[in-house]
């Protein structure tokens, strides 16, 4: 406000004019205008891809609807990405919605982050409600390079001992399809699946065939619908913490609550990801890309330098 900007104009009076409260008030003030900027260019672009590539505007069913979390409290609507720090911000969410239920994310198990019973998504509901919350609530969502996200799900998924579920229903079935002679143990166990393996696996058309992709590598624009629902913000996973940041202050929540902080140091990178592509041809690389491409498109990421495509 311009009275309050006046009494600190006028009580400290520093070099060039300026305090040193108003140059911390000019850099948050600078900050936040080049943020909505940022933000403002993802919104444009986002909406000249959709009007570029659908031709017809489908209307949204319920069921499109499981992965846009609820927070009634402040007016929020997070469409949940896997492998795109959803964890985290499914725990902020129920810090949000918790009633003081939840202080500290971090305190949250990221095994209940997941339980459903835990936050409320959108389809659950009335056509009213949900288009009352669709017009009224600021909407967003987190995305992140789609290769780096695939071979991060990939990694999760199919290389670590615990996600013997993962194994048994994806796994078996991935080296039973694309392995030559498998052995009995792979067949039965699922527990070694190769990164060509599970690239053939989503390029063949049975699986599609068989219905949508499991969330962990399905395309975000069939997760989330961002040509439908029109978000407000689009965070990034390369600016998580600023982007974060920037939503909760845009919501007014309450200055204690903070994103947490990324502590792995395990996480997928581009060069670890180039790295699995090594070994798959220029053929079914290029396939890949055109199965991720309108996350590409949408979400102005660049071809990576390592596909052998061109």
């Amino acid at each position: 406000p311009a009275s309050e900007d006046g009494v600190m104009r006028s009580t400290w009076q520093g070099k060039a004019g300026r305090s040193p409260l108003q140059a911390l008030y000019d850099n948050y003030q600078f900050e936040q205008s080049t943020l909505q900027a940022v933000h403002h260019q993802r919104r444009e672009m986002l909406s000249n891809v959709c009007t570029r590539y659908t031709r017809k505007r489908r209307l949204l069913q319920q069921e499109d609807l499981r992965h846009l979390v609820v927070d009634d409290t402040h007016g929020l609507l997070y469409c949940y990405v896997p492998k795109v720090a959803c964890t985290n911000w499914k725990r902020v969410m129920m810090v949000l919605t918790g009633q003081g239920k939840y202080q500290d994310p971090l305190e949250i198990p990221a095994h209940e982050a997941h339980v459903p019973s835990n936050l409320r998504t959108l389809s659950e509901y009335s056509i009213p409600e949900i288009n009352y919350r669709l017009r009224s609530y600021l909407k967003f969502i987190f995305v992140r390079e789609p290769f780096e996200r695939l071979v991060s799900a990939y990694r999760n998924k199919f290389t670590l001992s615990y996600n013997t579920a993962f194994h048994k229903r994806y796994g078996t079935k991935i080296i039973r399809r694309h392995r030559q002679e498998p052995s009995d143990k792979a067949l039965e166990r699922g527990d070694d699946v190769r990164f060509e393996e599970f690239v053939y696996y989503l390029l063949d058309p049975r699986t599609q065939q068989e219905g949508p992709f499991n969330e962990h590598w399905e395309r975000v624009h069939s997760l989330c619908h961002p040509c439908i629902i029109h978000y407000d913000v689009v965070g990034k996973y390369e600016t998580l913490a600023q982007d974060a940041n920037y939503i909760l202050q845009l919501v007014g929540a309450d200055t204690g609550i903070k994103f947490p902080a990324s502590s792995k140091t395990t996480r997928t990178t581009d060069d670890m990801t180039a790295q699995f592509f090594q070994n798959i041809s220029p053929f079914y690389q290029r396939r890949l890309f055109n199965l991720y491409k309108m996350d590409y498109l949408l979400f102005n990421y660049s071809i990576p330098s390592y596909l052998r495509i061109r």
